[in-house]
């Protein structure tokens, strides 16, 4: 399986509901490190996995849409813990939906899994990581015959 890994970042502010969180309960900031990782199993005609110019242009733009923004007050995010596992996944399903609107161009057909990672420190991070829908596969060759 080749890979392909864009990198960039986001700075939000958000609390968490719960003991289990202690002093995190209270409005903090946190300064997330994001890796987001495009999968496929065989490279494209030019021997890539994707443009990484391209790739990082449309991570750049999923992450301004919560980059300086207080998370507790964003609609889509209402009644959640935006823990850094929650917010892999919620990057994970927006580079989704802009891989099947095909903003990353005809080569993201090829494409068959995305991981995005994101480390809070030096030393903790997490990721959340799955396949991409079918629709983001090749056409199968005699398709339609």
């Amino acid at each position: 399986m080749y890979s392909l890994c864009v990198r960039d970042h986001m700075m939000i502010a958000h609390s968490f509901h719960g003991e289990t969180f202690g002093p995190a309960q209270r409005l903090h900031g946190a300064t997330y490190l994001v890796d987001c990782e495009f999968r496929r199993p065989t490279l494209d005609a030019d021997g890539l996995v994707l443009d990484i110019g391209r790739a990082a242009m449309v991570l750049r733009a999923v992450l301004a849409e919560l980059d300086y923004r207080n998370l507790d007050e964003e609609p889509a995010f209402r009644g959640q813990n935006t823990s850094t596992e929650f917010l892999a996944h919620a990057i994970f399903a927006r580079m989704a939906e802009r891989i099947a609107a095909g903003e990353l161009g005809e080569q993201a057909h090829g494409l068959t899994a995305l991981r995005v990672r994101l480390a809070e420190s030096h030393i903790a991070w997490a990721a959340y990581e799955g396949p991409l829908p079918a629709a983001t596969a090749p056409p199968t060759a005699g398709a339609g015959s």
